[in-house]
């Protein structure tokens, strides 16, 4: 189940296919269980890079430094 839609704004926000699912794999690792919050920090993510308030690299490089 899907409680946001991040899809729609990770493609305003031009991010690849390959990079959306990185992202989405280090939040889920972050929130196993919690697939609603693993899904409003996905969506929070897209909106960061579509905003120009963050660059792609820097989300998945926190992302990935969150869940170790």
């Amino acid at each position: 189940m899907r409680y946001f839609d991040y899809a729609r704004v990770a493609r305003e926000a031009r991010i690849p296919r390959s990079k959306l699912e990185e992202l989405c794999a280090l939040v889920r690792a972050e929130f196993p269980g919690d697939d609603m919050m693993a899904d409003l920090h996905i969506l929070r993510a897209c909106k960061a890079v579509r905003d120009g308030t963050a660059t792609l690299e820097a989300v998945l490089q926190q992302e990935a430094v969150a869940g170790t």
